[in-house]
């Protein structure tokens, strides 16, 4: 079974296109709490029964879950990051590897063996600046998903993102002086959601999407409603909801029938909703399940599930 075609599976089963992002952290007060910490001492140890006791009290709710590897790096925890990886498979959930990577082409190669190989990852994310050929090892694994950068939600996204990329039509790149009618303005993410649409021609399609998909942030509703209209068969990862600020309105564009095309990512309004939710540390769990009904109670209402 190909990512899109069990995604689509569990997103019909669960009614839900929560994805619930496990980025620990234990620096500072609200976060991973602090029992956990005295009682396993090692990163490994403390992340990975964090993780387990978030899945344990999320998988019957959630299709997905979305590591980002930064955070097991950070803490010399890569053993922690494969174990959750395990234990969601466990309990029958997809599993997104937030790593972002690429490169030229046999780097990429090595990249995506490590996302889909070491870590067993079913879908991981990709920032395709390199074009085809550092996206093109991952694609070359055909039951894999991809989800390349489009439109991040941070707010400096804009400063590359939002810049115009000039085609030019039949002109060759010697040619200096040009007339307006010669040239062609588009945002770069425009450019890049056109790219991908070309790159995911010929992949593999069920039920109308395959496992080429796209981030787009949910801080840039306009945006995703723009993207969507380009890329008909692709799911789109959408960040950004909770703690960036994004709702349940601001997602609605990223979806089509049936409340399919897209899944939305929450990390610490999840994880650590016990702080905010006035929760003892001990019930971090029950606090994130809560947080989750919540997410699927607005969203769904938005995307028609």
């Amino acid at each position: 079974m190909i990512f899109v075609e069990k995604l689509i599976e569990l997103i019909k089963e669960k009614k839900s296109v929560v994805c619930m992002g496990l980025d620990p952290r234990m620096d500072n007060d609200g976060q991973i709490p602090k029992y956990l910490i005295d009682n396993f001492n090692k990163p490994n140890e403390i992340i990975t029964e964090f993780n387990k006791s978030l899945i344990d009290n999320a998988y019957d709710l959630i299709p997905i879950i979305k590591p980002q590897i930064a955070f097991y790096e950070k803490y010399d925890a890569l053993t922690a990051l494969k174990e959750t990886i395990n234990y969601a498979h466990k309990k029958d959930l997809l599993v997104i590897l937030d790593s972002k990577r690429n490169d030229i082409g046999s780097t990429s190669e090595a990249y995506a063996h490590s996302n889909f190989k070491v870590y067993g990852a079913d879908a991981c994310t990709v920032n395709a600046y390199f074009g085809i050929d550092g996206v093109q090892p991952f694609l070359d694994y055909i039951d894999k998903g991809v989800f390349i950068l489009v439109k991040t939600s941070n707010p400096s996204s804009r400063e590359f993102q939002n810049l115009f990329t000039a085609e030019m039509r039949g002109i060759p790149d010697t040619q200096i002086e040009t007339t307006a009618k010669e040239i062609k303005l588009e945002r770069n993410y425009i450019y890049m959601a056109r790219l991908v649409n070309k790159w995911g021609k010929n992949l593999t399609d069920f039920s109308g999407y395959h496992n080429l998909g796209v981030v787009v942030g949910a801080t840039y509703p306009d945006e995703l409603k723009r993207i969507r209209e380009i890329l008909k068969n692709s799911f789109i990862l959408i960040p950004g909801y909770g703690a960036q600020g994004a709702q349940a309105k601001d997602i609605k564009y990223g979806f089509k029938s049936e409340g399919l095309g897209g899944i939305v990512n929450s990390s610490r309004s999840i994880m650590f909703a016990y702080h905010n939710k006035n929760y003892p540390p001990e019930k971090f769990g029950k606090a994130a399940r809560e947080e989750i009904i919540d997410m699927n109670k607005k969203i769904n209402k938005e995307i028609g599930i």
